[in-house]
């Protein structure tokens, strides 16, 4: 799990330089900042959408995965934990779950933070993927943070048990993912992050959050399309 603590290690760096900055920053910088990360997530998102090979299975994931996710209310959830953490640690900052959120998914939805942790636990070696990335969510959490608040740096906490539980999940079977299953999820994650940019850009308020289990389900339904052949 080296990498992942090296990867989060970068964001708490970066965050904390990005508080310690925000006054220095003038709204036009934030407002250009927004604008830029808004449309380099748009294309992000589209360029790991059009990886999609199964999509009656990803269309189903989602649709599934948003239900339940709106069942569980875990955007309602999550929000009543960010004003809890903001109680709890005396933080003033208004937009904390926004940044929280913002944040984590940002650093987690992307191809490298399924393979980078993949890779290491197969080895056991630092993946150079997570080196990459340690290196550009450090320099967005600085900007990030700078805008949305200290949100931003308690990320690190998701970050790190979504990272290192791929992590040690590899390392206890043992055995590669399929490569389907990780494509799959990378198209999951670039079509979330699509509707995240809609948000930063201040198109479309969209409960994200609500849809993060179509990740599971996206894994779920090829496992059963692989045992059954019952989506073709």
């Amino acid at each position: 799990m080296l990498g992942t603590i090296i990867n989060a290690a970068a964001v708490i760096a970066g965050s904390s330089l990005g508080l310690a900055l925000k006054k220095a920053l003038s709204d036009k910088f934030t407002t250009i900042y927004f604008q830029a990360v808004g449309l380099f997530t748009f294309a992000l998102g589209v360029q790991m959408a059009l990886k999609i090979s199964a999509p009656f299975i990803v269309a189903l994931s989602l649709i599934v995965g948003g239900l339940f996710g709106e069942f569980c209310k875990l955007e309602d959830r999550m929000n009543r934990l960010g004003d809890f953490m903001k109680t709890r640690f005396k933080i003033g900052n208004e937009r904390f779950s926004e940044g929280l959120i913002t944040a984590f998914l940002l650093f987690c939805m992307g191809t490298m933070s399924i393979l980078g942790p993949v890779e290491e636990g197969l080895t056991g070696k630092m993946s150079d993927l997570l080196k990459a990335k340690s290196l550009l969510d450090g320099f967005s959490s600085l900007l990030l943070s700078s805008a949305l608040g200290i949100g931003v740096l308690f990320s690190v906490v998701p970050l790190l048990i979504y990272q290192g539980g791929i992590t040690l999940a590899v390392r206890l079977i043992g055995q590669d993912i399929p490569a389907n299953y990780i494509n799959e999820i990378t198209v999951v994650g670039g079509i979330l992050l699509i509707g995240l940019s809609l948000d930063i850009l201040n198109i479309k308020k969209l409960r994200i959050m609500n849809l993060l289990p179509a990740l599971i389900f996206v894994c779920i339904f090829i496992w059963l399309n692989e045992r059954f052949t019952i989506l073709n």
